[in-house]
């Protein structure tokens, strides 16, 4: 024999009924089958709401009776033939009447009791299990309706009725013995007392329904038939890369559901259980996968420690705190005793060993009442200042890792924190019960889905690694940025298992976010089509976005976005910054953001500061961190100035050359910020601060070769002005050639002193022979000493400058 389940949008509707229908028929050749439904989608949301409008006297229930009605009859118009139909179209609308008599009485009376309640949720399973089994008959496939009223024994807990098992096995035993049937069809989630007054199992217990008609007639196959193909490893609407858990133990399945897992209910378990029945959740849209069962734990060593990842909503912790606590027996007798007292069940405990302080978690509808009982209960100790009042915290959730085999395998809270950690999700309680089957975690709700996510990535997908990225700026640099992402996904994929996704792109004017991923091909089109909005609401949008793994790359040269970085860095966003204006800001906020990336382990890296993809500050980063000491430094450090100054021989006009630069994309957007040293002055500064000392702006002398009037008004008046005071460059020029020297815009550091200047560099100088746009950095350390550690390469243009921000987001990643 064999017990069926089907719920859930399995009987949304007359379509998806007819699937439900043909597996009841497929499954029922192989042998004698019990099948139990449960209401059709959301109407036992929508009795409950009718109840609570007629409760409040508000006259609108009696419109919702009539889409209860209609639904229904539109179920068997579309189930049963219409020679049929005339007797279940009559027992509906008996039913609909009933349901408004009893309504009306509630809203005359104002009045609605756990009894009422549970009479008018009850109808739903009626109707549906009423109409499937006219559908079934009138398909040529005889059905036996069951009414479970008559056979489910309970206490008188409306609502949530506990079953009396000796009475109802009894009754259920003695009813399969006289009827002979192969098929019999059962409404779930309803019972009665043992007054016959009618009761319900509790939300979800269409499950317990079916699980204790299979306990009690010991089949051989238990089967809940819902709309996923099994339990999973987390829920797939927060984690797309959920998996199919094949096989689950009783005590895990019991675990996931209780935290959370929608697709059984808790109490269902334990009849079964007590059986040794073995469990199957199947798909009802997709019968031939294999599902999920549940079963006697009989798994091998090699098995994952983790089985699955679930969470509940809406949760308070309640704090008993206090001096007066250290040492006296009886204060956690008294504390669940008046929860118990308001019938306030508690879901996590967890006590200092101190003793100082013991927290418990309950349903957030549950805070007040319990802060006013507790509070009443320890007045004497609360008077004394011997025991605080209770504190309560809302807005918060409990976040589940399960499985059997955790017990004495180390290493899992170090991974589920550290994955927490890195991600700047903060933990407010922790519980793990002795039989280490479960740890749980209290977080900011707002905190969940990125909590499961990082989880679930950490435990189930340790093969590949997703990044969020959030891009501002798409210039000349951004744009070939997207495009190096865009030709090296697979290959990040295949050789890191690194898996890029670039979630948000914005200009100075619009952004564009997609969780799922930007597509790369035409992110142009999207972002022109985007919201209209500041730095700032990006950022906000950001921040309220809270993915895992989360970058954030600055490709501007926005001071305002530069002034952003706090905010990331303290929601444990990655920064990564081509922007020079935050390092080279006040050493106050530069200094604070390092802090803070180091506080909140969140990566800073802005490599591209200086010398675009050139490794000057990760190797200066590196001399420092292995004891080494800078007391000199030596650099070409503008890939600008130096093509300027190897372009320029006084045939073609400095301004010409200098346009040239822009045009190839190796000036900053506004020139002067490289021809007037300002660029160099930022770039020697964020190096002297990265070997350890704290230098302003203003400490630096900055030995400019430009006109002032060259530096005023816009930049095509700069440009103008250079064309006027061509002569003045043409000297500088020919003073040069005439010392046998080539020109070199250097930035140096000694004792103490940081200066920018053009210079005359001798042919026997290291800076000689540089050319094009590359960059020269000569390191003087304690370890090198008699000759320098030299970086030289390119040092501008927009492939290599987008090329070390990826390099930059690839580090962020680990």
């Amino acid at each position: 024999m064999q017990v069926l389940k089907f719920g859930g949008s399995s009987v949304a509707n007359a379509e998806n009924i007819k699937r439900v229908i043909a597996v009841i028929k497929e499954k029922n050749k192989a042998d004698k089958t019990v099948a139990v439904v449960s209401a059709l989608g959301g109407i036992t949301d929508l009795l409950l709401h009718c109840s609570e409008l007629a409760a409040s006297g508000n006259e609108s229930y009696k419109e919702k009776i009539h889409e209860i009605e209609q639904r229904h009859l539109t179920a068997v118009r579309d189930l049963i033939l219409v020679t049929n139909q005339s007797s279940v179209l009559s027992f509906v609308k008996t039913q609909c009447n009933e349901i408004e008599d009893i309504l009306n009485g509630i809203f005359l009376l104002k009045e609605l009791s756990a009894r009422t309640k549970d009479r008018i949720v009850s109808y739903g399973e009626l109707l549906s299990s009423r109409i499937i089994a006219a559908a079934l008959n009138t398909n040529n496939t005889p059905v036996q309706w069951i009414d479970s009223r008559s056979l489910i024994v309970t206490d008188s807990g409306f609502g949530n009725a506990a079953v009396d098992f000796e009475a109802t096995n009894k009754n259920i035993h003695e009813y399969f013995s006289e009827n002979a049937a192969s098929l019999f069809l059962a409404p779930g989630f309803i019972a009665s007392n043992e007054e016959g007054i009618q009761t319900t199992l509790g939300r979800g217990g269409s499950d317990y329904t079916a699980a204790i008609f299979a306990a009690a007639l010991n089949v051989s196959n238990f089967e809940i038939w819902t709309d996923v193909s099994g339990m999973m490893t987390a829920d797939p609407r927060l984690v797309s890369n959920a998996k199919i858990i094949p096989q689950i133990s009783y005590q895990e399945a019991m675990e996931l559901s209780h935290f959370g897992a929608k697709v059984i209910y808790p109490p269902t378990i334990q009849p079964v259980m007590n059986k040794g029945i073995s469990v199957w959740i199947k798909n009802t849209f997709a019968p031939q996968d294999t599902g999920t069962v549940i079963q006697q734990d009989l798994y091998s060593k090699s098995d994952t420690a983790i089985t699955g990842i679930s969470s509940i909503s809406k949760i308070a912790l309640i704090s008993l705190e206090g001096s007066g606590m250290v040492g006296i027996p009886g204060f956690s007798r008294r504390l669940f005793a008046a929860l118990a007292s308001e019938k306030i069940n508690v879901i996590l405990i967890t006590q200092s060993s101190s003793e100082h302080s013991i927290t418990v978690g309950i349903n957030e509808e549950n805070a007040h009442t319990a802060k006013k009982v507790i509070d009443i209960a320890f007045e004497y100790e609360i008077a004394g200042k011997r025991v605080q009042p209770l504190i309560v915290e809302t807005n918060l959730s409990i976040v589940a890792l399960v499985g059997d085999r955790m017990k004495n395998h180390t290493g899992i809270s170090g991974r589920l924190f550290n994955a927490l950690g890195k991600n700047g999700i903060n933990v407010r309680a922790i519980s793990q019960g002795s039989s280490e089957r479960n740890i749980s975690t209290v977080i900011s709700s707002n905190d969940v889905k990125k909590a499961i996510n990082v989880i679930h990535e950490a435990f189930f997908e340790t093969d590949i690694k997703e990044v969020n990225v959030f891009l501002a700026g798409v210039g000349n640099v951004g744009g070939r940025l997207l495009a190096q992402i865009q030709k090296q996904q697979q290959y990040l994929l295949d050789k890191l298992r690194l898996k890029i996704k670039i979630v948000g792109v914005a200009n100075s004017k619009k952004f564009v976010m997609n969780e799922e991923g930007i597509n790369l091909e035409n992110w142009q089109d999207a972002l022109q089509h985007g919201t209209e909005a500041s730095t700032g609401d990006y950022i906000d949008a950001i921040r309220k976005k809270n993915l895992r793994n989360m970058v954030f790359a600055d490709v501007t040269a926005n001071e305002k976005v530069a002034g952003c970085y706090d905010s990331l860095l303290e929601k444990t966003i990655a920064v990564v910054a081509c922007n020079k204006i935050a390092c080279s800001s006040s050493y106050g906020y530069y200094k604070k953001i390092k802090e803070l990336a180091t506080e909140y382990n969140a990566q800073f890296l802005f490599e591209t500061n200086v010398g675009a993809s050139l490794p000057i500050i990760g190797t200066l980063n590196d001399l420092m961190r292995s004891g080494d000491s800078i007391h000199k430094m030596q650099a070409v450090l503008s890939g600008t100035l130096n093509f300027v100054f190897n372009n320029y021989d006084g045939k073609k006009s400095f301004a010409s050359v200098v346009k040239q630069a822009q045009d190839e994309g190796y000036t900053e957007p506004d020139p002067r910020l490289d021809l007037g040293g300002k660029d160099v002055m930022r770039k020697i500064m964020i190096l002297v601060r990265e070997s350890g000392k704290e230098v302003e702006m203003d400490d630096i002398e900055n030995n400019s070769f430009m006109p002032e009037e060259c530096m005023q008004g816009s930049v095509e008046d700069f440009y103008d002005s250079m064309e006027k005071h061509e002569a003045h460059f043409k000297k500088i020029f020919d003073d040069a050639v005439n010392a046998g020297c080539k020109l070199k815009f250097v930035a140096g550091y000694n004792n103490g002193r940081a200066s920018v200047g053009l210079q005359h560099i001798d042919p026997q100088h290291d800076f000689y022979h540089l050319y094009g746009k590359d960059n020269i950095v000569l390191f003087h350390t304690d370890r090198y000493v008699d000759q320098p550690l030299v970086i030289k390469g390119a040092g501008a243009g927009a492939d290599v400058t987008a090329s070390g921000i990826f390099a930059d987001i690839i580090r962020a990643t680990k």
